[in-house]
């Protein structure tokens, strides 16, 4: 067979390993770009032998792109000098694809000049070699070249899954923290966080002297309600109730929560008597609206008291909370679903 009609029959694929090489540590997929047929068989045999190494050649540089996001190479050994495009605008391609932005290059050239060598670096290529290099050189670089490219690889996919996993972790802890702020039952406020939030808050208007106001809510007649019905449906109704307590409240700083039993609560920072007095006929008449058939053959109600002020530098926050109490006594006293506000 004539040099010739070898370089024709060009399979471009390694053949198999021998009986006696070790196995290879990582998968290595070598890309040449270079628009001699030559240079790559001759870089074919010197890797037939190689075990794990996977070879694939390019001859137009107009493809080389396309072929290099195809076989995904661990290393691209890039010609200098083609035919309508240089290499080195071959390796500025290949770093502006994500696809191909941390694939090594090795530039392959005719000459041992040091400004080649730094326009190459400049634009991005990873080393250097004069072609063809010695097999052993060649062999070595890949290898090295490939390896540092498995390992980049797989610390930003541990990386990945680190941030994956954190992230994971933090919804969860928020999940949690949120479940634990809350009412079983309603969905609303527990009494824990009611209390947090409450002095929270109260602190603050007491260092700026704005007004906070206080409503407690009780559903009127609850304890027949449950007797007639049972607590299945006692449940229910609170739980309607709740959706229509927190459907009243509009501004984010305001809080609803269940504060025990049928009992539940409003705070309301930076709302003064009157604001809370119109809120707090807006939630009667909220539950009043639904229709809730009760226990005496009309319809579930609730009663609202209200306190409001403005917190004095060594006041508590249960001096407002107690006003609140003595308003709602009185609206109870008054006859139920009624709204009674003291401030």
């Amino acid at each position: 067979m004539t040099p010739m009609e070898d370089i024709n029959y060009i399979p471009f694929t390694t053949s198999a390993p021998t009986a006696s090489a070790e196995p290879p540590s990582e998968p290595v997929m070598v890309l040449l770009v270079d628009d001699q047929v030559m240079v790559g068989e001759a870089v074919r045999r010197m890797l037939a032998n190689e075990p794990g190494i996977d070879y694939h050649y390019c001859a137009t540089p107009d493809d080389a792109l396309r072929v290099a996001k195809s076989t995904r190479p661990t290393v691209i050994l890039q010609d200098l000098v083609m035919p309508g495009v240089d290499g080195l605008t071959l390796v500025q391609q290949y770093r502006a694809d994500p696809a191909t932005r941390d694939t090594p290059v090795i530039v392959l050239s005719t000459k041992e000049e040091p400004a080649i060598k730094s326009a190459a670096f400049a634009r991005g290529a990873n080393d250097y070699l004069v072609k063809l290099p010695d097999s052993v050189e060649l062999i070595a670089r890949i290898r090295y070249h490939s390896r540092s490219y498995l390992n980049q690889l797989q610390r930003d996919e541990a990386y990945r899954a680190l941030r994956e996993s954190q992230q994971k972790l933090l919804a969860a802890n928020l999940e949690l923290q949120r479940l634990t702020n809350l009412d079983g039952l309603t969905g609303l406020a527990n009494r824990r966080y009611f209390d947090e939030y409450l002095n929270a808050e109260w602190l603050r208007a007491r260092r700026q002297q704005t007004p906070f106001s206080v409503l407690m809510i009780d559903v009127d007649n609850f304890k027949r309600y449950n007797d007639t019905y049972g607590h299945v449906a006692g449940d229910t109704v609170l739980r309607r109730v709740a959706d229509a307590l927190q459907g009243t409240i509009q501004r984010p700083t305001d809080l609803a929560a269940r504060f025990g039993g049928e009992e539940f609560a409003l705070l309301l920072p930076f709302t003064p008597a009157e604001g809370a007095e119109q809120l707090a006929e807006r939630a009667r008449l909220a539950v009043e609206t639904l229709a809730i058939p009760s226990a005496d053959g009309k319809v579930v109600t609730i009663s609202v008291g209200g306190a409001s002020l403005t917190p004095e530098r060594d006041g508590a926050a249960l001096k407002l909370i107690e006003a609140a109490d003595q308003a709602l006594y009185e609206a109870k006293h008054q006859g139920k679903n009624q709204v009674v506000i003291l401030g």
